[in-house]
């Protein structure tokens, strides 16, 4: 089974090549070759909380990159000869990542400057904390960038977490989102398309290098990936595509362990250049401050939080300095922080499961048949 769909999806990459070939810019012939029945299908490949980035961060960071868990642990307990137990410093640091408070930062954090950013106008605003977005567009709000923005691990373009949530993200199929526009008639201009995500059950077509490439297959998960499916109303414009907004749930395991962490993404709407064999631009809505932060420890410890310099305890205080969105009823804090994701899109063709028919219930032999070509399987 597992090697016919590998021969399967191979087989539908030499023909996504074949039929796209090498050029540029796509043409009719190309984008007919990958809409089938009005729809066209493309897999996640890349994704980033979106962080600009100068060189040496000069322009965004002056005062530098935020010091991380090993060098505030430095600051706090010098090697001056005072006595301390594990109680008073290794326990007491990694209790505060797990129990954060909004206790007045003790160490300088330097949040990204500049009135740059990469992003959408999320609430259709034009506000003195918004930022610009790097082709002119006034309103940005992406308040985590301003929060990451000088935390060496958001940044790259191999920071580390991007390596391995990337890499694990086309490692492991929990991870696999795909999208489906539907009711397609142009992949240059169509004022009435339907966006769907759902979650892939196989791995990515790769090439020699290793990379994911277009033109592979993916069956739909309807049984465990329920949750991932969620419908936006868009359009595509001079080859953009962009939708309302809509909340959705992504599976972002950083790592391969038992954990599972599920990131919701509030009022998030697409923003995409297509092309027959990709889609690459953004994702725009809010997150959560605490499921973002819980997910950020359960995805990486301190030690692992130790090699990009990312204090989560200094992080927590900035996400509740910068939230912008979600007020709390009782307080009137805000809950939530805007932001950008930054993607990249294979096509690819998804299959949908054969619609169920109904049978005449199998006999005991049959049954046992079925159990056994499973269990095969």
């Amino acid at each position: 089974m597992k090697g016919h769909l590998s021969a399967k999806v191979a087989l539908a990459g030499v023909m996504s090549a074949l039929a796209l070939g090498t050029g540029g810019a796509a043409s009719a012939a190309d984008a007919a070759a990958v809409i089938k029945n009005r729809s066209i299908g493309y897999v996640l490949a890349d994704r980033r909380w979106s962080v600009l980035q100068s060189a040496e961060g000069k322009t965004e960071c002056p005062d530098g990159f935020n010091l991380g868990p090993r060098e505030q642990f430095k600051l706090l307990f010098p090697e001056d000869g005072t006595k301390r137990t594990m109680k008073e410093t290794v326990l007491a640091r990694e209790g505060e990542v797990w129990h954060p408070s909004l206790t007045k930062e003790p160490y300088p954090f330097f949040e990204a400057k500049g009135p740059l950013a990469i992003g959408l106008n999320l609430d259709g605003k034009i506000d003195a904390n918004d930022f610009v977005s790097p082709d002119g567009e006034k309103g940005v709000d992406n308040q985590l960038y301003r929060a990451i923005g000088c935390v060496s691990n958001y940044r790259g373009p191999e920071g580390t977490i991007y390596h391995f949530e990337n890499k694990f993200m086309q490692q492991f199929t929990y991870n696999r989102i795909m999208i489906e526009l539907t009711n397609v008639d142009s992949l240059a201009d169509d004022n009435d398309v339907t966006v769907t995500t759902y979650r892939g059950l196989d791995d990515l077509l790769t090439g020699s290098t290793g990379e994911p490439e277009a033109g592979g297959s993916q069956r739909v998960d309807l049984r465990w990936g329920k949750i991932f499916i969620q419908a936006f109303r868009g359009k595509i414009a001079n080859g953009i595509l962009t939708t309302d907004a809509a909340d959705f749930t992504f599976p972002w395991t950083g790592q391969p362990a038992d954990n599972t962490p599920l990131q919701p993404i509030r009022d998030m709407r697409f923003h995409l250049k297509l092309t027959p064999d990709g889609a690459e631009g953004l994702l725009g809505g809010y997150v959560d401050i605490k499921t973002f932060y819980l997910n950020l420890n359960e995805n990486w410890s301190t030690h692992h939080q130790s090699y990009g310099q990312e204090s989560s305890p200094s992080l927590y205080r900035a996400l509740n300095r910068v939230a912008d969105a979600y007020p709390d009823p009782v307080t009137g804090a805000n809950t939530a922080v805007s932001t950008s994701i930054s993607v990249k899109w294979k096509q690819v063709f998804i299959v949908h499961p054969p619609a169920v028919v109904a049978q005449t219930p199998a006999g005991p032999a049959e049954k046992t048949a079925d159990v056994r070509a499973a269990q095969e399987r």
